[in-house]
């Protein structure tokens, strides 16, 4: 199967199938020219989307040189639990666009697999009728969260996250474009992700790979933003002076830098973190950088050397897993997994999955975790998810 890439100056499609976008670089995609099974365990079985997308020759059109993906595209949104299946799907037709305003389009075969499916679609009225409910009680979380910190404290792990679920069920259909198009406007700087029904803004960069340079973007140690920026600031110096929050967000540093490095000849870390606005919280970040050595490996490589981190499972990983397992009492599903995309060459950006909903027709599955140590408080860790929530509830519910 042939595909052609043109630069021709082009807008994103009104109503995408596929998306994910940064404030760099947003790829948007229509139709289905190919699935890429991924069987379980998926970290184990990547080099499938390698060899498919291989398979796909790319012929590149005039002016596209310099561009940051010249071939078809792969977008995926991979389960939590490594131990799953997972599958990519590359786009009939995708539309790329850089911050700097270079654009274009690849086609593979003649495109129209399924590519038009959306195209007299426009963006659906919010949905009627919304109930949201827990699915756990929070008084049971919080014992849950209790019962975390008594482990910690006898010398089990270091760190567990432990997420809530809310179902948000509606009278009529989500649309999956239209909630996006919310996420991407309230939160311009995320990355926003758009895979079979998974739809988001992750504040959060697990790692990219675009030719010899790799980032990624930790992020653990949050506190609630009001919209008074005297108040937001005065929060932003209280967690850059939290000793609780600054150890928890160094162990996910350390983690990320030592995974990556053997693949580097050269990586860096900030000396310090900084604080990231996300919607209704913002977060410590740090970002790590550097150089790749050769041969180059994919982005799909480092995601699985790297995926679950502690920002979003725990530390050491094993014991931290098994306590997650244990307490949360839910299937996350593809929440706080890898999304993103990745080309023919390795180049890809990967997100971590979280800030989003899962939409299936009338029905939306909402995530929120906390990071849990020593002295966590179980009130504060409720509230905090509660924070994160309304990102994801503003997208799907308000105008």
């Amino acid at each position: 199967m042939d595909a052609t890439t043109t630069s021709e100056r082009v807008g994103p499609p009104a109503a995408p199938d596929v998306a994910f976008g940064s404030p760099d670089l947003s790829l948007w995609g229509t139709g289905e020219a190919l699935r890429i099974a991924v069987p379980a365990p998926w970290p184990a079985h990547l080099d499938r989307v390698a060899e498919a997308l291989g398979g796909l020759r790319a012929v590149a059109g005039d002016g596209t040189a310099g561009l940051p993906v010249r071939g078809p595209v792969a977008f995926g949104a991979l389960p939590f639990d490594r131990d799953l299946p997972a599958s990519f799907v590359v786009p009939a037709r995708l539309v790329g666009r850089t911050a700097r305003g270079d654009s274009w389009t690849t086609v593979v075969g003649d495109g129209t697999d399924g590519a038009d499916r959306g195209a007299d679609r426009t963006a659906a009225d919010l949905p009627s009728d919304v109930e949201v409910r827990a699915v756990q009680d929070p008084e049971a979380w919080c014992d849950a969260v209790a019962a975390a910190t008594k482990a910690i404290a006898e010398g089990d792990f270091t760190k567990v996250v432990l997420a809530r679920e809310l179902l948000v069920q509606a009278g009529s259909p989500f649309d999956p474009a239209a909630v996006l198009a919310r996420f991407a406007q309230a939160h311009p700087q995320a990355l926003t992700y758009l895979v079979d029904g998974f739809v988001g803004a992750s504040p959060e960069l697990l790692v990219s790979r675009l030719g010899e340079t790799v980032r990624a973007q930790p992020m653990a140690g949050t506190t609630p933003r009001t919209g008074d920026p005297e108040v937001d600031h005065r929060a932003a110096a209280e967690l850059l002076a939290s000793a609780k929050n600054r150890a928890e967000h160094q162990i996910t540093i350390d983690m990320v830098h030592d995974a990556l490095l053997a693949w580097c000849s050269y990586l860096d870390a900030e000396p310090t973190p900084s604080v990231v606005p996300a919607g209704p919280v913002q977060h410590l970040a740090t970002m790590v950088e550097g150089r790749l050595s050769r041969p180059l490996p994919s982005v799909l490589e480092m995601v699985a050397a790297l995926h679950p981190t502690p920002a979003v499972g725990g530390w050491p990983v094993a014991p931290a897993l098994t306590a997650q397992r244990e307490l949360e009492h839910l299937d996350r599903g593809r929440y706080a997994g890898p999304v993103g995309w990745v080309d023919a060459e390795g180049n890809g950006v990967m997100a971590v999955g979280i800030r989003g909903a899962e939409l299936d027709g009338t029905r939306a599955r909402v995530f929120a975790g906390v990071g849990v140590v020593a002295d966590s408080d179980p009130a504060a860790e409720l509230a905090e998810t509660q924070a994160k929530f309304k990102a994801a509830l503003a997208a799907l519910v308000q105008p």
